[in-house]
């Protein structure tokens, strides 16, 4: 989820990496799937504030690959 300001709230894992990641960046894109109004984010909640965003890509429908468990297939 992200504001209209570039303030960033990550889900599960993504607080590990991406914060970190985006602070050291020279120029950070967000893809978010929820765009919301400014102060729509608790100030606590937020994962990475917005000075260091510099672009904003709202994609709401799209396919997460990593996000669905792979088994092995039986012979």
């Amino acid at each position: 989820t992200c504001d209209q300001f570039g303030n960033v709230r990550f889900w599960r894992t993504g607080r590990n990496f991406n914060p970190v990641m985006a602070t050291a960046a020279k120029t950070t894109i967000v893809e978010t799937d929820a765009l919301v109004a400014n102060g729509a984010i608790d100030p606590d909640d937020v994962h990475l504030p917005g000075i260091y965003v510099h672009r904003i890509v709202e994609v709401r429908e799209h396919e997460n690959a990593f996000e669905y468990r792979t088994v092995r297939k039986r012979s």
